[in-house]
Formats: structure tokens, sequence, C-alpha cells
């Protein structure tokens, strides 16, 4: 008995020590480290020996550790094989679940952003809410983890989640669990203005940018006015996506710095010449749903004046994950360092705020009565350079009928975006008045 809680204190012993500095480690007095680790296997031999049900060694030493790391910070945890897995392969752009970016927030499951085109996402899962229960069965006292584990299953399957939004009663969601493939870069022509949505920063980001950059400039020619970076709902990813993006639209300066404990460990990214745009002006859109790599982003266009942030005020996640290995026992997870701006801001727990500040909204044109124009006054000038003031009218009156009636089928309308049109409006504002100036 004495031996194996000797090795599970040793064990957990190098975990903690894998954190510490050379500096603090030599400053801490011995002796109470390895008091505290002999109270630790005391603690551990009891609960092995008494606890009401029998647990197996592997899961109270995974949750002694897991406890440790999640009290640091919301993002510190420990994966196990399948959860380090996991990781991994949904980095890669394809994995098992419901589609949604989580963290914790006082016991509760907090919804960070649905990702685009998933189950959560048409269920109507929105940023900020808190998943109270799975199943009926509460989420206090579970990680982070394993209320994930619980929300992945096999595909097919249903799972009822419970959630509290804010002013609304508490909500019961069915979600039907599916193969969840992330395209991380969608893109369409808005007009004469290129449209990116970058859902999420995964490996396929970079070369899911500069492809769409091409196409939008081929499809529009050279008519084309500027692109929107749509960075809404984007929980973020690798750090090095999120620089390469960065870069694609700036051609020097700093994108973004990483600061930890020790001061030579800190990093700074710069940008390369190349500016995918080629100096045409460009709105990023972010809100509560933007977080971490979507921030850098957003901050490093920002900082240079680079584009125009539109939307409302983003998550707040400025800080570095650092994956560490632990051999077969599978990983850490650990927070090491902040990410600052160019100017030097810290995105931690203040986000991004956007430099035009556009709330979601829907927009209903007013009812007017009948007015009366210049064309309807008894004996009003005929315009001789035109057709009649009300022929265009007429035909498009006639276009209008024939279009209910051709039987043809129309493709479902996008639903109405209110940032989104504020964000073209901008751009075509932008590049008037910069033509105007020329001129």
């Amino acid at each position: 008995m004495k031996k194996i809680v000797s090795t599970m204190a040793v064990a957990l012993a190098t975990v903690a020590l894998v954190s510490a500095t050379p500096a603090s480690a030599a400053k801490t007095d011995k002796s109470d480290i390895y008091r505290l680790l002999e109270l630790f296997g005391d603690v551990f031999e009891r609960v092995r020996a008494d606890y009401v049900e029998e647990t197996t060694d592997e899961e109270l030493v995974e949750a002694a550790i897991q406890g440790m790391l999640q009290s640091l910070d919301p993002h510190s945890s420990y994966l196990n094989k399948k959860t380090f897995k996991d990781m991994r392969v949904q980095t890669k752009g394809e994995f098992g679940g419901l589609g949604i970016e989580v963290t914790m927030e006082g016991g509760y499951v907090k919804v960070v952003s649905p990702i685009d085109d998933t189950p959560a996402f048409r269920a109507g899962i929105e940023p900020g809410d808190l998943i109270t229960h799975l199943d009926g069965k509460a989420v206090q006292g579970l990680t982070l983890s394993q209320a994930v584990e619980k929300m992945r299953g096999k595909v097919g399957t249903d799972i009822i989640l419970t959630v509290r939004r804010k002013d609304v009663k508490p909500l019961q969601i069915t979600i039907t669990r599916d193969k969840i493939r992330i395209r991380s870069v969608r893109s369409r022509s808005e007009g004469d203005i290129g449209y990116l949505r970058i859902t999420n920063f995964s490996e396929q980001t970079k070369a899911g940018v500069a492809k769409s950059v091409a196409k939008l400039r081929e499809e529009i020619g050279d008519d084309i006015r500027g692109f929107v970076v749509d960075l809404r709902n984007n929980p973020g990813g690798l750090l090095d996506q999120a620089v390469a993006v960065s870069d694609a639209f700036l051609e020097r300066g700093e994108i973004v710095s990483t600061r930890g404990r020790d001061v030579d460990n800190a990093q700074r990214f710069h940008a390369r010449p190349g500016d995918l745009a080629a100096g045409l002006p460009v709105i990023v859109l972010i809100n509560g749903g933007s977080a971490s790599a979507s921030e850098i982003v957003a901050g490093a266009l920002q900082d240079h004046k680079r584009a125009i942030i539109l939307g409302t005020r983003s998550f707040g996640k400025g800080s570095v994950q650092t994956i560490i290995p632990l051999g077969a026992s599978g990983a850490m997870k650990l927070t090491t360092q902040r990410y600052y701006t160019p100017s030097g801001r810290s995105i931690q727990a203040k986000g991004i705020d956007p430099d035009i500040i556009v709330e979601q909204s829907k927009v209903e044109p007013l009812r007017r009565g009948p007015s009366r124009k210049e064309a309807d006054l008894r004996g009003s000038l005929k315009n001789n350079e035109g057709e009649e003031p009300d022929k265009a009218d007429k035909e498009a009156s006639k276009d209008g009928d024939k279009t209910k009636t051709d039987g043809v089928e129309k493709k479902p309308e996008r639903p109405f975006d209110y940032q989104l049109v504020r964000a073209l409006d901008l751009i075509r504002g932008i590049s008037l008045y910069r033509s105007q100036a020329v001129n």
C-alpha cells in the first residue's frame, strides 16, 4: 500500500514541478513539498481504502491532477489518452460531437460559440448560453473534460441540453449528434465586395484564406471594392494560423506578442511584405463569440489601422495554452502566457472593442401613406431626357408578376444580417470617398 501511495505521490510531484521555474523551485522549502506530498498520500490511501464505492488508482490520480490544473484557470486541464487524441483530431478540422466550443463558468458549461453548420448551430445554441443539465443530469460537479465527454457520443443519437439564457426561462434543447466536419473558410461575393467567413483557426485556415481571396478577385474582377472578414462566433484555434491570417492583410509590423512569467520566453510575431487585399478596404466583424485567435487577428488589424472592426466586444480570452505531453498518460494543457496586441494591449478579460459598435438587429421599413411627387403635380414639366417617370415602376411590376407565375423555384434567401449590411455599406462608402478624392 505505502509503495503504491509513494509512487502516486512522486508522479503528482513530477507534474507539479513541470510548471515551476528553477528560480521558484530553489526558493521553495523542500521539507514543505514533502510534507504536502505526504498529506496527498494519506488522503489518497484513505479514499482508496474507505470510500463507499470502489475506485481505481488511475481514476483517483487523474482526478487529483485535473483538480490541481482546473483550480488555476478555466483553460488549464488534464487530457487523458482519449481526450488528447480527440483534441489533435479537432485541430485538423474534423471530429464528432455537437459542434460547440465551451468553457466552464460557475460550475456550468458556458458556450463560447456554436460552430457554423453543426447540430448545435442549427438547434439555436447561442454564445453565452449556460448548459446546466445533460439529459436531465446536473453539470455541476463535473470537470469540463467530463462534460464534453458526455456531450460526445454515437452519431445519430440525441442529447437533451438544459440551457440558461439571459432574460429567458430555462430551455430544453434536443440535439442529434453528428460527425463535425469544419470547413474553416467559406467565401462568396456580395455584389462588388468579397466576403470571407472564418469559422475557426485550424490547419486549413491559412490556405483557405489565400484560396478564397484569389477566387473572389477572379470572380468579381477589377470592380472589387474591398473585403469583409467575418470572425463572429469564431472560438479561436491555432496561434500560427491567426498570425498567418493577420499577415495576409499586413505589409509589415508586429502582429502579436506573448509573455509569461519568464521574460526571456517572450515571443513576438511580425508580418512579412505582401497584402492579399492589395490595399483595398477591409472590415472585420466580431461579437461576443469571437475569442482567442479571432481576437489576435482583430487586434492586429485594428492597431495597424488596416481594418475597421465592426460589431460588438469580443470574448476576452487572451491567454496561451501549451500542450505538454506526458508520455503514454496523455498530456496537460497549461496556461503559460498572455496575448498582447501590437500596441501592447492585453486581450485577457477585456476583449477587443470594435471601432464601430453595431448590435445585431432586425430592420423593418416604416409604413407610410401615399406621397405626392413633382410628376403628380398638374402641369408639371416633362423630363425630355429619359423615359416616363413611372415606366420603370410599371416594368418592375410586370417582372415581379412574371417571377411569381413562371414556375421557377427560387433558392431560399439567407436571413437578414444587419451587421453584414452595415459592413458592406461602409466599404462602398470608403471606396466612393477614395475615388472622389483621386478625381
